[in-house]
């Protein structure tokens, strides 16, 4: 025909979709490893790319995706919130969490979503722990742990009880979530399950510095990192007898889910997923 085969590949690209993670910092997110994997897999036409973006960027950016110059935007740490008001639209996870991770455009409209409740929720399930009824005791109130509360809340917990390091920001939390308790950092209650959501254990030499000697056996250690993929605080869980678990499924399935919304198609999670991640 009248088109060469060089033309037609120039066509190709021109149409491929472009999703990107952005965030400040970004440099460790894997996102695009996770989702570049699966669009291959899956023979999608697309890139996924990391963006490092500061406050003052987010809106010109967002605005992309009405011009369908952007296909797809996740959002990580500190943007999840302060995206809210360059969106049209939000699901109802992200409206009760006032948290977004997951940016599309449908209907003419640039919508918000929040994939990291099913995302916790899944992890918890595959790990075949029971949640109903349990204490659950959480450090940090920022970043994810609206969507954990949130999460924990529909799985039928029957307390939830939230420290962190600076108290304005369980404040924050109270106003979103009423029955939520708080303690003061430090303080140790009673629990079933613990879950670090704060960036302590991001380095390797990191200690949380709490004292959980004197809690018995058989509690559920949950920490939101999963690179490092054992913390000092799951160390320290598992050398005192509990049940210890990463964040590296949750990461998996709330990227999972967007994958879904955006390409219309469930991506395998198998072994060679799970072993993409452990670098």
């Amino acid at each position: 025909g009248a088109t060469s085969f060089k033309d037609q590949r120039v066509f190709k690209t021109s149409k491929m979709k472009k999703f990107l993670v952005i965030g400040n910092p970004i440099e460790h997110s894997l996102s695009p490893m996770l989702h570049n994997y699966w669009i291959k897999n899956n023979g999608i036409d697309a890139i996924y790319e990391k963006q490092k973006l500061n406050e003052n960027q987010l809106k010109e950016f967002i605005s992309q995706i009405r011009e369908k110059k952007i296909n797809g935007i996740n959002v990580t740490v500190p943007f999840k919130k302060s995206v809210i008001p360059y969106l049209d639209e939000l699901s109802i996870e992200a409206r009760n969490t006032q948290s977004v991770n997951t940016i599309y455009f449908k209907d003419n409209k640039i919508f918000g979503h929040n994939t990291d409740i099913v995302g916790f929720e899944t992890s918890v399930k595959k790990s075949k722990y029971d949640l109903t009824n349990k204490e659950v005791f959480i450090l940090g109130a920022g970043g994810v742990v609206p969507s954990i509360i949130f999460a924990l809340i529909k799985m039928r917990v029957s307390k939830i009880i939230v420290s962190n390091r600076t108290k304005e920001k369980t404040d924050n939390l109270k106003n979103l979530f009423q029955n939520i308790e708080t303690v003061d950092w430090g303080k140790i209650p009673n629990f079933d399950m613990i879950i670090n959501a704060t960036s302590v254990g991001l380095k390797k030499k990191d200690n949380i510095n709490l004292n959980f000697s004197s809690i018995s056996k058989n509690k559920f250690f949950y920490d939101v990192i999963y690179n490092p993929k054992e913390t000092n605080f799951l160390k320290t869980g598992k050398n005192l007898g509990n049940l210890t678990l990463n964040g590296k499924l949750m990461f998996i399935y709330q990227a999972h889910s967007a994958f879904n919304i955006w390409h219309k198609q469930k991506p395998n999670v198998n072994e060679n997923v799970i072993k993409l991640l452990d670098k």
